[in-house]
């Protein structure tokens, strides 16, 4: 991996400067200028320490305490709003794959600020329908940025989507659940492994639970999901 030094010598050149996704501004170090990525919707620092729902104290949050998912923790920097939800729509369905940079850099400047370790990190994967209907896996992008930058190991075969389930926005969160129960496989064991996965946003986390549960089944010992931003709706 690059050295800090290095890096901060990168940056400062001015021929490989970039542009602001956001505002374009020219002299940009980095993908987003400093005044665009103070616009980001932050999460709340009190949140449910499994699921990242905003709670009082940052306490565990009924539901988690009800039915807790099968994921360990949800590590997560933004709220799914502007201008953050304009980026992450545009990468996702524009096929804008430079913004693949400036939304990596985002999850990986705040995951450099968590002290954890993991065996492995993976996207959460796409149907075989959804993956030649967008011709690339947002989440694979992340994964593997977000794998260098922690030193671990990227893997994006480990996992595959059974079937190309329905669009989770438009379901309620029972319907989630159910929409998910059997979408995922597992092609190897994964005994004593600690696992991150990787994904865009989560709103239920019915499908990072989903995952979770059969990589655990496959012997994982621990798993935590990380996504660059939370939604919520009234239907969750």
């Amino acid at each position: 991996m690059l050295s800090n030094h290095i890096i901060e010598l990168i940056n400062n050149c001015s021929f490989i400067r970039q542009k602001c996704a956001l505002c374009g501004r020219a002299d940009s170090q980095g993908a987003l200028c400093p005044g665009c990525r103070a616009m980001l919707p932050p999460l709340p620092a009190s949140r449910c320490p499994r699921c990242a729902e905003p709670t009082p104290d940052s306490m565990l949050c009924g539901h988690c305490q009800r039915h807790p998912p099968a994921f360990d923790a949800l590590h997560v920097p933004y709220l799914f709003g502007y201008p953050l939800n304009g980026l992450i729509h545009a990468f996702k369905y524009g096929k804008r794959l430079q913004l693949a940079g400036a939304l990596a850099d985002l999850l990986t400047d705040f995951s450099g600020c968590q002290a954890h370790e993991y065996d492995l990190v993976i996207p959460v994967p796409l149907a075989n329908e959804r993956l030649a209907e967008r011709g690339f896996n947002q989440s694979s992008e992340l994964a593997k940025a977000f794998a260098v930058t922690i030193n671990s190991r990227f893997s994006d075969d480990l996992c595959w989507r059974k079937c190309n389930t329905l669009p989770q926005a438009s379901l309620g969160r029972a319907a989630r659940l159910q929409n998910v129960r059997h979408a995922f496989g597992v092609k190897r064991r994964c005994d004593g492994l600690s696992i991150a996965i990787i994904d865009d946003v989560a709103t239920s986390g019915a499908t990072l639970s989903a995952l979770a549960k059969v990589l655990k089944k496959q012997g994982a010992e621990r798993v935590d999901a990380w996504v660059l931003a939370r939604a919520f709706s009234p239907n969750t």
